[in-house]
């Protein structure tokens, strides 16, 4: 493959832009990673580039297309050894869009300016990635070749997509095949500022909603031939905002209800409209269940407004790791590397993680996401050799 780096374990590379450390290779992969243009749902050939690294590693690599047409999906299974711990470290080559406004550099060119790597996904997430092959390059190079239990890769090219045809697919490939991991680690980027301020060990559920009422259309002088949606729909959103949800729980903040949009659709002052619709999403901790709250939903709805049309999708239950063995290993190489304490943490948005915490423990930690879906997306080096130095110490420990 164009551009992809040898399986060798590589102690420093030289650009026009001065000497940059490069441990285990983790700065010539990732820089292979974002020349491919991995928009979702095109791929740009970044898993083919990663699947022709670990294959010169020794890994026993798996492709698992899923999906056809417009839904089609790449994604990799990769492993190395065979025993246990089975430690696997999950990521995504998709990225999102570059948008509109003018980027210092080609956003797929992966240039180095003062210390600083620019590309779509350099946080998020190639970097993560590249660090977690750095890093079992090093454990490679200190061992022999040889590794006592296994370590596995699992990559997906649609995360910022539908997620339909990536991680979930391939855990049921994986399920199906007896290669569940003993401990998970997601390479999204958990840090706000800098490397070592958090991992996260859990996420809040997501649950979107769509209601529509309906109602009868009449004149504004003559309400009693009509029946007005909007009087209905204002009812049932103030009882669903009126109270919060909870006050949190020991490892998560409280639920929260957001109303994300209103529509009518009424140019006219003088007419009471047929129907009215809301939007609403509810980031819930685990206190709740996805179903608790859609019949919670449809209870207000019913009292409120019989009969109107209530849609609810569950992105995500909430899930939490408890701080155990594959935590504790993860912290212990965070602080040995960094000097700090990293936070245990379950805010922030949704990721991969609740499909995978169906199968096995899992946590996250990555880079510092302060320019991740942005213009002029990038990481230092300096953190991309700190994550690979972070993984490698991890994998160590858990495999001593």
């Amino acid at each position: 493959m164009t551009g992809a780096p040898s399986g060798r374990a590589t102690q420093g590379t030289q650009d026009r832009h001065g000497a940059q450390e490069d441990v285990g290779g983790v700065v010539t992969l990732a820089r292979a990673l974002l020349r491919c243009p991995s928009v979702t749902p095109d791929d740009g050939c970044a898993i083919d580039v990663l699947a022709t690294v670990l294959r010169d590693m020794g890994f026993a690599v798996t492709s698992l297309p899923f999906g056809e047409g417009d839904a089609y999906t790449p994604n990799l299974f990769a492993r190395l050894g065979t025993g246990h711990p089975h430690v696997c470290f999950a990521g995504h080559t998709d990225v999102v869009p570059v948008g509109d406004a003018a980027w210092r550099s080609d956003p797929f060119g992966a240039q180095i300016h003062d210390g600083l790597l620019y590309g779509r996904g350099a946080c998020d997430m190639k970097g993560g990635i590249a660090a977690f092959v750095a890093a079992i390059r090093c454990y490679l190079a200190r061992h022999g070749g040889t590794i006592p239990g296994s370590v596995s890769l699992l990559i997906t090219g649609d995360e910022e997509g539908p997620a339909t045809n990536g991680t979930v697919r391939v855990l049921e490939w994986m399920a199906a095949n007896g290669q569940i991991p003993d401990f998970c680690l997601v390479g999204e980027p958990t840090n706000p500022q800098q490397m070592g301020e958090v991992i996260k060990i859990g996420r809040r559920g997501s649950l979107n909603a769509t209601i529509t009422v309906t109602g009868v259309q009449g004149h504004v002088a003559y309400p009693h031939r009509a029946d007005n949606p909007v009087h209905r729909l204002l009812a049932l959103l103030h009882e669903l905002t009126v109270a919060p949800l909870d006050t949190g729980s020991e490892w998560f903040e409280s639920s929260s209800l957001q109303v994300t949009s209103v529509d009518v659709g009424n140019t006219a002052t003088n007419v009471i409209p047929a129907t009215a619709c809301a939007r609403f999403n509810i980031r819930f901790n685990d206190l709740h269940t996805g179903a608790d709250l859609s019949g919670w939903i449809r209870t207000v709805c019913a009292r409120h407004a019989p009969g109107a049309d209530v849609q609810i999708r569950i992105s995500g239950e909430s899930f939490l790791t408890q701080p155990t063995a594959g935590v504790d290993a993860l912290r212990d190489a965070v602080t040995a590397v960094t000097g700090q304490m990293p936070r245990l943490d379950t805010g922030g948005g949704t990721s991969d993680a609740r499909f995978i915490s169906q199968y096995c423990p899992v946590a996250e930690f990555g880079l510092v996401g302060a320019s991740m879906h942005k213009v002029d997306e990038h990481v230092p080096v300096a953190d991309l050799t700190q994550l690979a130095r972070i993984y490698d110490r991890f994998v160590e420990r858990l495999m001593a």
